[in-house]
This record gives C-alpha cells, sequence and structure tokens, in this order.
C-alpha cells in the first residue's frame, strides 16, 4: 500500500490501541473490536473514502477520551464529595 495516507491510518490505529487499554469491557475485547473493524476496511483505496473512515475514526477518539474523562470525574467527586 503505497498511499500517503498510510501513515495517518496506522497512526490513528496506534491511539485507538493505546487508549483501549483502559477500555471498560477490558483491552483484549477492545483490540479484537479494534482489529476486526479495520480488517474490514483493508481493501478500501478511494483516498476519499479512507479520509471519511479517519475522520470517524478522530470521533471514537475523542468519545472514547470523553468517556476516561468523565469516569476518573466521577471518582473524584464520589471521592471528595460524597454525599449524605
Amino acid at each position: 500500500m503505497a498511499n500517503p495516507l498510510r501513515s495517518e491510518v496506522v497512526r490513528l490505529y496506534k491511539t485507538l490501541l493505546f487508549l483501549g487499554r483502559e477500555y471498560p469491557k477490558g483491552a483484549d475485547y477492545f483490540r479484537d473490536r479494534l482489529r476486526a473493524a479495520f480488517t474490514k476496511n483493508r481493501d478500501v483505496k478511494d483516498p476519499e473514502e479512507i479520509r471519511q473512515l479517519l475522520s470517524r475514526g478522530e470521533y471514537v477518539v475523542k468519545e472514547l477520551e470523553a468517556l476516561y474523562y468523565l469516569r476518573k470525574y466521577r471518582a473524584m467527586k464520589k471521592r471528595y464529595y460524597d454525599a449524605e
């Protein structure tokens, strides 16, 4: 694949793989789903479609980060602002 978008795809995969370590259902579950999603789209050659898939992947990254921040916030709130 001599596609100039290859480096962006690899970067997205590595980012998602890193974020998946803290996934609530487990890292193995996330890694299997991630691998399946990337394998499903491995034959896509159209650069515009690849960009669309990359933007969807970036959306998933933002959603995962929001999930983790919310979980940490709730834990801190529970720890320090315990309701009576």
